[in-house]
């Protein structure tokens, strides 16, 4: 169990100046994170400019600034002292979501107003995964709590990995016998020719994505016996055909790219005791000209039927590097919808 908690001591001592002490030093060596990275990270999201002395850290800037700051500080140390690790992405999240208790309003806000308040975590066999922002917070909560969502947005903004990351947590609890995540087979614009081996080779590359999401949540000699048993298969959307999936955690991602028929035929398989998860990206759209995305019917034919969350993301919501989220705005604002 970790240590009782001792509270940060704030100390204002000008306008423009304000000191929090805090009581481990330890603890506080770990919050300023290596060669003060998380520091520096609070100080160019908030505006303030932060000194470490000892075992306290003095905060110049404007008072709302400081209020800012000295909430996320307080937060993530108190993360640290529950015995939780500190890594750059929970600093980004704290900055983001500002203690996670705000909701994002609009399409989203339902889902997260019926858990407003408490921590969002994901709990898979390698690490804890918690969402970043408001939307992906709003996202996960309605993939526990609905039998079919859909995730829609640009790249980097969590739509799969969050998706992959449930799966695999209600796989390990014993709510769902096994995960099944597909993609489209269709090449992103450009023809890749002939690929040699089986089946499984020709495929592969397509899937790599659902891959590499569920490497980071599952040991690789546990990831390799599940799929081997097929308790987990990654199989591309034209292998869903005549099959009902009942007691699955069911991934279709780059929905963009299947046709309405494909679209409809995948989601025709939902069987008992199954979730079914679609995401995809209305501007990544490889299909041929005059071919109607079966994303964009889904989205116009199933806004209305309960059971069924439509959870949207903008640049807003990336999380890969900063310069991903730009380029997204750029392109946005060059082709407005």
């Amino acid at each position: 169990m970790p240590p009782t908690a001792l509270t940060p001591e704030t100390e204002q001592t000008s306008d423009r100046e304000e000191v929090i002490e805090f009581p481990d030093n330890f603890l506080l060596i770990d919050l300023c994170g290596e060669h003060d990275r998380n520091l520096a990270e609070i100080e160019r999201a908030t505006g303030v400019q932060i000194l470490r002395r000892g075992n306290r850290l003095v905060i110049f800037g404007e008072e709302e600034q400081r209020a800012e700051a000295l909430e996320v500080l307080r937060s993530l140390y108190a993360r640290l002292e529950g015995g939780k690790s500190l890594e750059r992405g929970d600093v980004d999240r704290e900055l983001r979501m500002g203690g996670g208790d705000a909701s994002p309003g609009g399409e989203n806000g339902d889902q997260l107003e019926m858990f407003k308040g408490g921590p969002v975590e994901i709990k898979t066999r390698k690490k804890l995964v918690e969402p970043r922002t408001d939307a992906q917070k709003a996202y996960v909560l309605s993939l526990f709590n609905n039998e079919m969502a859909f995730g829609i947005g640009p790249a980097g903004t969590g739509k799969t990995y969050l998706a992959v990351a449930v799966g695999v947590s209600m796989f390990i609890q014993g709510q769902v016998d096994r995960i099944i995540l597909s993609r489209p087979a269709v090449e992103a614009g450009e023809k890749l020719g002939y690929l040699p081996g089986d089946m499984k080779d020709k495929v592969d590359p397509y899937m790599q994505p659902l891959y590499d999401a569920l490497n980071d949540f599952l040991p690789g000699k546990q990831l390799a016996k599940l799929i081997e048993e097929k308790k987990i298969e990654i199989a591309p959307l034209a292998f869903m055909r005549g099959r009902t999936l009942a007691n699955a955690f069911v991934v279709l991602d780059e929905a963009q790219n299947a046709t309405s028929m494909q679209m409809k035929m995948f989601l025709t398989r939902l069987g008992e005791g199954s979730r079914m998860v679609i995401t995809g990206d209305r501007s990544q759209v490889d299909l041929p000209r005059g071919v109607t995305s079966g994303l964009h019917d889904a989205e116009r034919l199933l806004g209305g039927i309960k059971g069924i969350s439509f959870n949207y993301f903008t640049a807003k919501d990336v999380v890969r590097h900063p310069l991903v989220a730009a380029i997204i705005e750029a392109y946005d604002a060059d082709n407005p919808a």
